[in-house]
C-alpha cells in the first residue's frame, strides 16, 4: 500500500530552547483567530476565557502561539498529554498505523493494534489486579467510562444508590454529573440521576470536622461507616462508592493512604463495589503507575481515560472478572474502537515504563512542591501547597481573613490575576478547586528539572505582580 502520510519526526518551533525566554510580558490581546473563535463558538467555551491564546504548534512541554510567543505548558490537555506535544515516537507510531491501512475505528471488532494495546494495559496494571481483570472499551471520553461503571455496579448488585464525595469530579454526562460535587455545573440542571449521596472527602486545609490531618480523615471515614450502619440514615445500601484517589477539579486533594485502606475495608464488609476514578491521576502522574497503589489495595472497578490513549480519545474500565455480568451489547458505543488511540496508548505505556516517567513524576513533583513552599514563605497569600507526583496545587487566600467557619478566606480574584500574570510570563497553569481559588499544575510526565525551575521562578514573579497590583 502506498504511504498516505510522510511527516518529519518532530514538530519544529521557532524557539527550540528548553524554557521560554521572556524579555517583556506577552501581549495577550486577542488576534484574528481568537476573535473568530469568539464569533463562531458557543458561550459554553471555557479555557479560552482564562487562557486567550491560539496554539500554532507544540513539542514536549513547550507550545508556540499564533503570535510566535512561547509557553511552558503545565496544563497538558488537562492531563491527557503524558508525553507532551508531538513526541517523535508517538508521531511515528501513528504514521505507521495509518500506513498499515488499519481502519481508524472498528467498533469492538479486534485488530492487531487492539490486541497489543490490551496486553500493554494488562502488563501496566498491578500484577495481582491484572490476573482476574477484564477490560471494557467505553468510548472517547472519561464520562463514557464513568457511565459504564455506574451501570455495571447497579447491574451486579441489583441496587441503585451511589456514594460520591464532596469535591468530586466525574464528568458532564447525566450520570457522571450526578456524581460530581461542583454545583455551578449542576445548578441549572434538572432530572439528574437519583439516589446519589455525597460524603466528606479528606481536606486538611478545609476539614469538614474542623480537625484536619489524620484525625479529620479518620472522622470522615467514621461518618461514612456510621451512615452505612444506621437503619435510620435515610440512605439505602449503595451499589458502589466512587472516588478519585487524588481529587483534581476539587482542588488537588490526595486521599491519605490509611483513608483509602479504610474505604476498601468498609466497601468489602458491606458488599459495596469500590470504584476508583483515575482518569486524571492515573498512568504515572501520581508517581506510581496508579495512585491507588500507594495504599496497597485494589478497586473493584478502575476507570481510565485521558493519558491511557496516549493523547488520543480513549476510555476504558477494568474490573474483576466476577463482576462481568453484562449481556451481549448491553452497553455499546460507536467510537470505542479508536485504532489510532490504541496504537498511541500502547506506545505511551511502553515509554512511561522504559523511561521511568512515574519516577520522574515523583521527583519533579517533589521539586515543585519544595519550590512552591519556599515561595509560600514570602507570600502568605498561598494558604497551602499540596499534591502528589505531577498533580499539584496552591490554594490562594486572603491573609488574616477568616470565613464563617474560621477557615482562611479564599481569594479567587487574586488566583485569576496570578494565572493571568503567569501566562504573560510564558507559563500556562490551570485554576479550579473551591471558589476557583486553587492554581493547579499538571505538566507532562517528561518535564525536566530545568523546566520545573522555570515554573517556580515564574510563579514567584507572577504572584509578586498580582499581589502588588491589588
Amino acid at each position: 500500500m502506498q504511504n498516505v502520510l510522510n511527516l518529519a519526526p518532530e514538530c519544529k518551533l521557532t524557539n527550540e530552547l528548553e524554557v521560554p525566554v521572556i524579555t517583556t510580558p506577552y501581549d495577550l490581546t486577542p488576534d484574528e483567530m481568537l476573535l473568530s473563535q469568539e464569533h463562531y463558538e458557543s458561550e459554553v467555551r471555557s479555557y479560552p476565557r482564562r487562557l486567550p491564546i491560539a496554539i500554532k504548534s507544540g513539542r514536549g512541554a513547550i507550545i508556540e502561539d499564533t503570535k510566535g510567543q512561547i509557553y511552558l505548558d503545565c496544563l497538558a490537555g488537562a492531563g491527557a498529554l503524558p508525553l507532551g506535544y508531538n513526541h517523535s515516537e508517538i508521531n511515528q507510531v501513528l504514521i505507521n498505523q495509518i500506513n498499515a491501512g488499519v481502519p481508524y475505528q472498528t467498533l469492538d471488532l479486534t485488530t492487531p493494534s487492539k490486541d497489543v494495546f490490551i496486553k500493554a494495559v494488562m502488563q501496566f496494571l498491578p500484577a495481582n489486579f491484572a490476573k482476574t481483570a477484564r477490560i471494557q472499551f467505553c468510548g472517547p471520553s472519561g464520562a463514557d467510562a464513568v457511565e459504564a461503571a455506574i451501570k455495571l455496579a447497579k447491574l451486579y448488585t441489583k441496587r441503585n444508590t451511589m456514594v460520591s464525595f464532596h469535591g468530586a469530579y466525574h464528568g458532564m454526562t447525566n450520570g457522571s454529573l450526578s456524581l460530581t460535587g461542583n454545583l455551578s455545573s449542576k445548578s441549572r440542571r434538572t432530572g439528574l440521576m437519583s439516589d446519589v449521596h455525597f460524603m466528606p472527602f479528606p481536606y486538611n486545609f478545609r476539614c469538614k470536622f474542623g480537625l484536619g490531618g489524620e484525625e479529620g480523615a479518620a472522622q470522615s471515614i467514621r461518618y461514612l461507616e456510621s451512615v452505612l450502619c444506621d437503619d435510620e440514615s435515610g440512605i439505602t445500601k449503595p451499589a458502589a462508592i466512587i472516588v478519585e484517589p487524588i481529587q483534581g477539579e476539587g482542588g488537588v486533594l490526595p486521599a491519605p493512604k490509611k483513608w483509602l485502606q479504610e474505604l476498601r475495608r468498609i466497601a468489602t464488609e458491606h458488599g459495596i463495589l469500590l470504584i476508583f476514578d483515575e482518569i486524571q491521576c492515573g498512568i504515572g502522574r501520581s508517581g506510581d503507575h496508579f495512585a491507588f497503589e500507594e495504599s496497597g489495595i485494589e478497586p473493584d472497578v478502575l476507570i481510565l481515560s485521558k493519558a491511557i490513549g496516549g493523547s488520543m480519545p480513549m476510555s476504558i474500565i477494568l474490573f474483576n472478572e466476577k463482576y462481568d455480568c453484562w449481556n451481549a451489547g448491553e452497553h455499546t458505543g460507536t467510537f470505542r474502537g479508536n485504532q489510532l488511540a490504541m496504537a498511541s496508548g500502547a506506545k505511551t505505556l511502553e515509554i512511561i515504563q522504559r523511561d521511568n516517567l512515574a519516577k520522574n513524576a515523583a521527583e519533579r513533583g517533589e521539586q515543585l512542591r519544595t519550590a512552591l513552599r519556599d515561595i509560600q514563605a514570602d507570600f502568605p497569600q498561598i494558604g497551602e501547597v499540596r499534591g502528589r507526583g505531577l498533580m499539584n496545587g496552591i490554594e490562594i487566600v486572603k491573609p488574616g481573613v477568616l470565613n464563617s467557619l474560621g477557615q482562611a478566606e479564599a481569594d479567587p480574584t487574586l488566583a485569576i490575576a496570578i494565572q493571568r500574570a503567569a501566562l504573560e510570563l510564558g507559563l500556562i497553569i490551570e485554576k479550579g478547586g473551591r471558589r476557583g481559588a486553587v492554581l493547579r499544575f499538571l505538566p507532562p510526565l517528561i518535564i525536566s528539572q530545568t523546566q520545573i525551575e522555570f515554573v517556580a521562578t515564574t510563579m514567584a514573579k507572577a504572584i509578586k505582580i498580582a499581589v502588588e497590583a491589588q
